[in-house]
């Protein structure tokens, strides 16, 4: 069967400028700063257990479903020796007809659709402003960032983001995961959203992504695939976790706070 990417293209979405003065703004040093935020970010994402929930379906040209589809839930959570580990909690018989999943999607899916631009990343990037938007009321700087080589068995980032002009944190990607592959893998656009759930760190809530993929043989298939990352709870150890702090294993952990910003979901 034809091997592609899970990753599909969501409609791109023209964002109105936001009217600002830009002369102050120093591309450089937001680089710098966001960057180093992206790793504060990476390390506590770490330490949250949370549920990711995916669905891709394949459909027709007009955006019907049509054939088969690909589901899957898992916990992400911590053996009781403080372990990262992923647990199935619901994965049906795989009945795609017309495509074929591969490592690269599995490495997209944890590494690219959530994607974190650390400081010790930014290098292996080339990284242009793009000038100041608003997404869902929240003012950004928006960059445009692609890799500058590509290693063989490594996966890359190349699209846009939208950084957070107050807490200097990405909050939106929209692009694809590229990397070194036979021309039979094709591997196409995504748009991720976070939302601040700790009110300190924006964390990936919602990914989404519609696109008609194009085969070097000439046959096209548009697939629609969803990724939900749902009740981030902070692991403190063998207790039973919630937002901010530990509590009693007896207790039943309180649903998750909204983000005191904006919400995707």
């Amino acid at each position: 069967m034809r091997k592609l990417s899970l990753l599909a293209l969501a409609a791109a979405v023209c964002l109105p400028l936001w009217p600002a003065d830009d002369k102050d703004v120093n591309p450089e040093e937001i680089i710098r700063k966001f960057a180093a935020k992206e790793a504060e970010f990476r390390e506590a994402r770490n330490n949250y257990t949370y549920r990711q929930s995916v669905k891709m379906e394949e459909m027709d040209a007009g955006g019907s479903p049509s054939g088969g589809k690909w589901e899957e839930v898992d916990d992400i959570i911590f053996t009781p020796e403080g372990k990262r580990m992923e647990k199935v909690v619901f994965a049906p018989v795989i009945s795609l007809q017309h495509l074929t999943l591969t490592p690269q999607d599995t490495q997209d899916l944890r590494d690219v659709q959530p994607f974190v631009l650390t400081t010790s990343e930014i290098a292996e990037y080339n990284i242009s402003y793009l000038g100041r938007e608003k997404v869902d009321d929240v003012g950004c700087y928006a960059f445009s960032v692609k890799p500058k080589k590509m290693v063989n068995g490594k996966r890359y980032f190349e699209g846009e983001i939208w950084v957070d002009d107050r807490d200097l944190q990405i909050v939106k990607t929209y692009g694809k995961g590229v990397g070194i592959v036979s021309k039979q893998n094709q591997f196409a656009k995504f748009e991720t959203y976070r939302e601040q759930i700790d009110g300190k760190y924006w964390f990936p809530t919602y990914t989404h992504a519609d696109d008609t993929l194009h085969f070097p043989d000439g046959q096209n298939q548009r697939i629609r695939m969803t990724v939900k990352y749902q009740d981030y709870k902070h692991y403190e150890g063998k207790s039973t976790i919630r937002y901010g702090g530990v509590v009693d294993d007896k207790n039943t952990p309180p649903p998750p706070r909204k983000s005191n910003r904006t919400s995707y979901l």
